[in-house]
């Protein structure tokens, strides 16, 4: 490939690279929006978000085998358009089910494209500008959060939520044809789609969407019933027959045997959690902003960039702190900064605002690169150069498991303990409890710690608004809270992680 071709087709994977990394991001500051147009309750918003990374989950382990199948060419400018073709089915989606099987089709194809441009980096570069490439790639997918935000509040609000997804059409058939027209790399090998794990694969889809069914529906029904226990079933089967096959094929599709090795299974286990903080911090932060302050999408979008800005002025510090301080130390200041600020957003009240906001969202914005460049560095380094793209697909498939898994818990929580909160108010409120009061928004000199009589049903109808906002927000507490002990956790896991020497190499 000549240099001008050659640039044109990377600059046109790195753009879809930076719509699939945008995708989370737009939709997050749109979520009660569409909640609202779709009529979806509020604790159903998560399978927006989780539809799409549980595609992830399964779309990253097969790029690779795609792209041997295909061409990387072919594979890359296929997963655009099938990204852009399900963009374009979930503006016009009618109903939340069909908007959540299409975002499903949208992860799983925006899946492949990130990983697919790192890779791109090594077979298609000359070695003196493989440094170049890697920071224009680097700097696509941090923009993307970091405007993310705004631009899905921009569009929601002066548009309609329709454009989040329509706003993909042109650049995605735009990267679809530079890709087929300028990337030349590679030879296509059909013979690979027979060497595919599809029972892996099937199974591992089946207990990915049968744990999100049942962390999503079962606390609606008192984790009882014969649905509740059938689907437990076939979530605990699927995944002990998945396990089991990935453990004996020769080639599976996730290869679990890697996990033998301790330094990768303590990184994947660190970037799980990362993931259940990254992405669970998104959704909590626009879920209270949208339905606790009842903001506007784009004053959602704009203090949501606060985070992104942050990660975005800490990435190159990141990189240079990377090269010169021992990994562990700095894994360990990343996960402990981020769980700070989880812990700072659990504290908030139902009038907490920008400035209330602003703290946490830094302290969790110049985390992240600490959290990832030293841990991906720490799991990856010791591998072989046949083993790396495997070992470092799974180690990003876990971080997306984590976000996955984490928002679905957190739905959970926030159906079950909002209920119970409350019930809680309302019977401190009718005690005379002060301090719920303060917490509720209702003047506190009323409340004087006694028996407030009987309640008529107009106040019962204004009051009840309040004790849900109130409520709403003690359970995002919580899930704030319950994640900062999950990084604190962690950090436990940072000293047991050895750095291999240079020249090890560890087997399969």
């Amino acid at each position: 490939m000549k240099g001008f071709t050659l640039w044109l087709g990377f600059l046109a994977m790195c753009l879809g690279l930076f719509m699939a990394v945008l995708d989370i991001q737009v939709v997050a500051s749109a979520l009660t929006t569409i909640g609202t147009a779709l009529q979806i309750a509020p604790e159903r918003l998560g399978w927006i978000q989780t539809g799409y990374l549980m595609a992830e989950v399964i779309a990253i382990p097969l790029t690779g085998l795609l792209t041997r199948a295909l061409s990387l060419r072919w594979m890359f400018s296929a997963a655009t358009l099938g990204f852009t073709l399900a963009s374009l089915a979930c503006a016009f989606a009618p109903d939340v089910n069909v908007l959540i099987g299409f975002r499903v089709v949208q992860g799983f194809c925006g899946g492949m494209l990130i990983p697919a441009v790192f890779t791109s980096i090594f077979v298609m570069m000359p070695k003196e500008r493989e440094i170049l490439a890697t920071v224009l790639a680097g700097i696509f997918a941090v923009l993307a959060p970091t405007i993310g935000p705004f631009v899905g509040g921009y569009l929601t609000q002066h548009f309609s939520w329709h454009w989040i997804f329509l706003v993909n059409i042109l650049p995605g058939l735009a990267v679809c044809l530079a890709v087929a027209l300028c990337v030349r790399v590679g030879e296509a090998e059909p013979g690979v789609f027979g060497r595919i794990d599809y029972a892996t694969l099937a199974l591992t889809a089946l207990f990915l969407a049968s744990l999100q069914l049942i962390l999503n529906e079962a606390p609606g029904r008192h984790w009882r019933g014969a649905f509740v226990f059938g689907v437990a079933a076939v979530c605990i089967l699927s995944a002990a027959l998945a396990a089991r096959r990935a453990l004996s094929h020769p080639a599976p599709f996730i290869d679990l045997r890697r996990f033998k090795n301790r330094a990768f299974a303590l990184g994947c286990g660190l970037s799980f959690v990362f993931g259940t903080g990254l992405y669970g911090s998104v959704y909590m932060l626009a879920l209270f902003l949208g339905l606790v302050r009842g903001h506007t999408p784009l004053e959602i979008g704009e203090i949501m960039m606060v985070s992104g800005a942050a990660q975005l002025l800490m990435a190159p510090v990141a990189a240079i702190l990377e090269a010169r301080m021992d990994a562990r130390l700095l894994t360990a200041l990343g996960f402990a900064l981020f769980g700070l600020g989880l812990y700072a957003n659990g504290l908030e009240t139902p009038k907490s605002e920008f400035w209330g906001l602003f703290w946490p969202q830094v302290l969790r914005g110049v985390s992240v690169m600490l959290c990832i460049l030293p841990a991906t560095r720490l799991a990856l380094e010791g591998w072989s150069a046949k083993d790396v793209p495997d070992a470092s697909g799974l180690f990003n498939l876990m971080r997306n498991l984590g976000g996955a898994i984490g928002i679905a818990v957190i739905d959970t929580l926030i159906q079950s303990r909002t209920t119970d909160h409350v019930t809680a108010l309302a019977k401190r409120l009718q005690a005379g409890d002060a301090s719920a009061a303060r917490l509720v928004g209702l003047p506190s000199q009323m409340f004087r710690g006694h028996d407030m009589g009987p309640v008529d049903e107009l106040t019962k109808e204004m009051i009840a608004p309040l004790i849900r906002r109130a409520a709403l927000t003690q359970s995002l507490n919580e899930g704030w809270l319950a994640l900062a002990v999950l990084f604190a956790l962690a950090l436990l896991m940072v000293p047991m992680m050895r750095k291999p020497a240079p020249e090890t190499e560890v087997r399969r």
